[in-house]
Formats: C-alpha cells, sequence, structure tokens
C-alpha cells in the first residue's frame, strides 16, 4: 500500500547525529536557524562517537610545550603525503577550541594540577591526546553534546528516519527524502542548507569497530547528488582488535588504552616480538602507527607465525598484577568476567576496519560542488590522507561539524524562503512506495555476502587479483539487487531496509574497489602485496565522480598550504 509522503520544511537539515551532526546542529541553531536533525537510530547515540573509549588529539601544551603547527606537521606526516593539507590545518588549529568549548559543557576531561591532561599517543611527537577515562572518552562526549542540544529549543529531532536521496532543485540540494522505519511512509524534508554527517563505511566489512550504521550511506547520497568523492582507497585498520578469547559486552578496540599506559607487547606464535621487522623499534613505548601495525600482524600471520585464530598475542605477563589493577580496576574486572586473567594469559588481537580517511570532497567551509550541500565529521574526505593520525577522528567530528554548521547558518541568512521540492523527490518516493517484488533476493545474505567479499579482497593487503575478484562479486550481487526494493513497505520492514543500505553499500564499495585497483603502490592503509613501495609519481588523490550511473575516477594534484614549506 502506497503511503501519502509526509512534509517537513526547516531552515537547516542534518542527516546523522554523532558528534559532528550534534556540533553541526548547535552551531546552525545558535545563529538563529531552526533545525532538524534526523536519524535512523537515536538522536546522539548512533555513529562512531559514542563508541570511540580513548583519547581525542589536541595541542593545549598541558603536558609541555605544544602548538597546533606541531599537531598539523605530524597529521601530514602520517597521512603519508596526501592530506589536504587545508583541511588539515583547519583540524588542528581549530581544535583547541572545541576542546575548551566541550570543557565548558562539562564533559570531564581528565585533569592533574588543574590543567586537562594529556596522553601520548602513537605517531605524535609529544603528549597531546586528552581523554574523560581511557575507556570513557567517546560515551562522556557523546553524552554532552545530547544534553547540549536537548536545551536547544531550535532543534528539532526525529529517528526512525533512513536517508534515501537528496532532493536537487535547479542544480542545487533542497533537503532529502527519507524512509519512515516505523511506517514505511516516505517523508520529504525541504531546506535551505543540508549537512550530511553521516560517519564512514566501516559496516562494508565483517569485522569492524563502529556502529551497525555506518555502511557509507553519506557518500553515496552525496554522490548521486553530484559531489565527488576523493581517497576512497584508503580504509584504516585498527591493529589490535579483540579476536579471542570470546568478550561478551566488551568493545573490540579496548587494549589500545592499555598499551597506551601500561606497554603491552605484540607476540607472534612463537613468543617473539615482530614490530622491529618492519621498519618500528619501540623501546617501551607504544609508537608503532596504525597502517604499520596492522601491516606488520597481518605478515606475520602470512609468514606462518600468527595467533591460533589468525592475529597476534598482546601480552601484559611483564606488568605486575597491582600496577594493572590500579590502571583499570573496574575493567579487570569485567575481563576476570570473561574467563581473562591478564597476569596469567595472552589474548589475540588481529587488524580491525575501524575509520575511513575518504570521503566527500569539501572545501575548510565544509561546502561540497553542489550548492545547498554540506558535509562534517568522518564523511568529509581528505583532512587525514592516507592514514589518519591517533586521536584526530573525535578532533574532526568536532571542528567540522561546528564548520558546517556555522557556513550553512550564513547560506539561511542569505535566503529567503525555503526552496520546494517539487518533482526532485518523486523519484525517491517511488522507491519508498514500490509494490512487493515477487522475485526479491535475500537482502541479509547478500549484505554478510557483500562483507565477506570486502574482508576477503579488499582488506588491509590487497592485490590486482583479489581486487579484480571483489568487483566480479560487487557487480553480480548489484545485478542480484536490482533496481525495485525487496519488502512490502510496512512497519520496521527489515527486507526494505538493507535493501536501501545495499544500494548505498554497493555503490560505495565498488568506488572503494576501483580506487584501490587504479592506485599501484603502497601507502598508509592502502597496501598493495604487487605493489610493494610508496611511489613519488602517486602522490595523487583519486577523485570520483557518478557518470551516467557508472564511477568516474580522475586524478589530481593534492591541495597544499604554505604550512608545508615551514
Amino acid at each position: 500500500m502506497a503511503h501519502a509522503p509526509v512534509q517537513v520544511e526547516t531552515d537547516v537539515l542534518v542527516i546523522g547525529s554523532g558528534a559532528a551532526g550534534m556540533y553541526a546542529a548547535i552551531e546552525a541553531a545558535r545563529a538563529g536557524c531552526k533545525v532538524l536533525m534526523i536519524d535512523r537510530s537515536l538522536i546522539g547515540r548512533g555513529g562512531a562517537t559514542v563508541m570511540a573509549q580513548m583519547t581525542v588529539a589536541v595541542a593545549l601544551g598541558a603536558e609541555g610545550p605544544d602548538h597546533w603547527s606541531f599537531h598539523y606537521q605530524d597529521t601530514l606526516k602520517a597521512g603519508r603525503g596526501l592530506c589536504n593539507e587545508a583541511l588539515s590545518r583547519l583540524l588542528t588549529e581549530q581544535g583547541p577550541e572545541c576542546i575548551r568549548e566541550m570543557d565548558a559543557w562539562g564533559v570531564g576531561w581528565a585533569r592533574k594540577d588543574g590543567k586537562i591532561t594529556s596522553a601520548f599517543a602513537p605517531g605524535h611527537d609529544r603528549p597531546r591526546c586528552v581523554y574523560v577515562d581511557f575507556l570513557n572518552t567517546g560515551p562522556a562526549v557523546s553524552k554532552t553534546m545530547r544534553t547540549v542540544v536537548h536545551k536547544v529549543k531550535a532543534i528539532e529531532r526525529k529517528g526512525d528516519l533512513c536517508v534515501v536521496d537528496l532532493i536537487k532543485t535547479n542544480g542545487e540540494v533542497t533537503g532529502a527524502v527519507a524512509y519512515h522505519l516505523g511506517s514505511g511512509a516516505p517523508v520529504v524534508i525541504s531546506a535551505k542548507a543540508t549537512i550530511v554527517a553521516t560517519g564512514g563505511l566501516t559496516r562494508l566489512y565483517r569485522r569492524n569497530s563502529a556502529s551497525s550504521n555506518m555502511g557509507g550511506d553519506g557518500y553515496a547520497l552525496c554522490l548521486r547528488a553530484g559531489a565527488p568523492l576523493i581517497d576512497m582507497e584508503f580504509v584504516q585498520f585498527f591493529p589490535i582488535g579483540h579476536l579471542a578469547p570470546r568478550l561478551i559486552g566488551m568493545d573490540p578496540i579496548m587494549w589500545d588504552p592499555f598499551r597506551y599506559k601500561l606497554g603491552g607487547r605484540l607476540l607472534n606464535r612463537n613468543g617473539g616480538e615482530f614490530t622491529q621487522n618492519y621498519g618500528v623499534t619501540e623501546t617501551g613505548k607504544y609508537i608503532i602507527t596504525r597502517d604499520l601495525g596492522t601491516y606488520a600482524i597481518l605478515n606475520e600471520v602470512a609468514a606462518g607465525r600468527g595467533s591460533p585464530h589468525g592475529g597476534a598475542y598482546l601480552s601484559f605477563h611483564h606488568i605486575p598484577a597491582e600496577k594493572l589493577r590500579e590502571a583499570f580496576g573496574p575493567v579487570i574486572d569485567k575481563l576476570a568476567d570473561n574467563n581473562i586473567d591478564l597476569t596469567r594469559m595472552d589474548v589475540e588481537v588481529a587488524p580491525i576496519a575501524h575509520y575511513h580517511m575518504g570521503g566527500v570532497q569539501a572545501d575548510v567551509r565544509m561546502t561540497t560542488e553542489v550548492p545547498g550541500l554540506l558535509v562534517a565529521g568522518e564523511a568529509v574526505g581528505g583532512a587525514n590522507g592516507a592514514n589518519r593520525l591517533s586521536g584526530n577522528a573525535i578532533t574532526e567530528a568536532l571542528v567540522f561539524g561546528r564548520e558546517a554548521g556555522r557556513t550553512a547558518a550564513e547560506r539561511v541568512k542569505q535566503m529567503n524562503a525555503i526552496p520546494s521540492p517539487g518533482n526532485g523527490a518523486q523519484a525517491a518516493i517511488d522507491l519508498i512506495n514500490a509494490p512487493a517484488r515477487k522475485d526479491a533476493p535475500n537482502t541479509a545474505e547478500m549484505l554478510q555476502h557483500l562483507q565477506q567479499i570486502m574482508a576477503d579482497d579488499v582488506g588491509p593487503l590487497r592485490t590486482g587479483e583479489t581486487l579484480e575478484r571483489a568487483l566480479k562479486g560487487i557487480t553480480a550481487l548489484d545485478a542480484q539487487l536490482g533496481a525495485s526494493p525487496a519488502g512490502d513497505g510496512g512497519a520496521f520492514d527489515m527486507e526494505r531496509l538493507d535493501w536501501f543500505d545495499l544500494r548505498n553499500m554497493l555503490m560505495v564499495a565498488r568506488s572503494v574497489t576501483e580506487a584501490a585497483l587504479l592506485r599501484t603502490e603502497s601507502r598508509g592503509a592502502h597496501q598493495r602485496e604487487d605493489f610493494p613501495g610508496m611511489e613519488s609519481e602517486w602522490r595523487l588523490n583519486q577523485v570520483i565522480r557518478l557518470k551516467d550511473g557508472r564511477i568516474d575516477i580522475s586524478r589530481g594534484p593534492v591541495l597544499e598550504t604554505e604550512m608545508a614549506a615551514q
């Protein structure tokens, strides 16, 4: 049964309600705008920020002399020559302001002698990463921002909305059409400015550390609307995601703070430390970057020196029990409930999909090539180049979210009436209201198949052969999916929701895979076993556009600033 579309109007539409989306909404509302924030889950409880347990990189200088320019240089170094330096500068220069505002909002940054404490993290030249406590930073940030959002009357919040497509009117984005999960009805939202803050794409992979709704929706929405993507081949894998023994009710990337604080050792099957064999000598400090850590573990596995479940051992045997309890008392008890005693046993760890360096191409105002369309947070590509520096993710979310909100407010002030969607919404409405298909595929099974393809063939270590095989699998799934949705479109129809998800995920998976196939070198998070060296001629960004419904990839020079030469 077809549903009549629900019509909604607002000044600023924010799609996504993680830290980036919430900061964007707060900032736009401050400027006098009426804001509608929508999400497919609960507002402020989806996305990646709420799941982040560790630290936020920002040059406060709490533990010694520091400056944003030093943080900037470390970001460029981690990015292996591919950072959009204007975005990197914005992230590092404006980060301290956002952190201090979060402090004023009562987030509860850890303090020592009255000053916000900064910890050391891999890739940084000095202690620079703030935290609430080592296992609660992201939830504390999310909770604090939810509290602020709830207090702002100009911000309206609506959950259970899956955005199907953006609306374009006369070449500009003028809102979005969403599928209401609770009723199956289409919701047409008209807006003067639209901000996409939907996070990354880690759901493409079977093992991942982010929330289940991060399948690259924003990338697909923007691409179909005419905005280009950049650096899609660079997927960051967290090197020490938990693998075994079984761990229930705890974050799979919880081991990083243990290494920060206590210096756990990475061991192979033979009980030997191995990172030094891959160009990194840790010398008692946890300094190996995520791309190198991932590379080292997987190469040990490939050489037959991996742990039984296909990873490496993380050992704390050299740490006295009292020190473990002093550092992580409550967590030690939770581990004990899972029959894990760190003083007597090692845990197995392995790389897990964690973050995406690529995304929508945007400028420092968070605007895209399409008027009316802005992006924020992890949806923005380019700031981190080929590999993200530890701690930059939440900083990016805060800084880019705030900037997107400010820019959107400026656009609102320049416009008179909220634009009418016209015919721009009809195609999405028709998709949502499409009748049930008799030949509908098993979308849940297809989604699992896609995740396996990406894990097996487009993971941390790639070859031309595996990437070609992945493209064949993606093409077959795309043909199987078809042009008409599965399910009957009723309330909480998971078949139809999976179909819409797969529509986006397959487009994004193809973007990642084709870009990875074309980049015939190894750089940062993109490692080609058949092209193992980093090549100077590949110091280029790959830009993706949709032309006649097909992926089109071009190459261009990296955007530099004067800071790079200093």
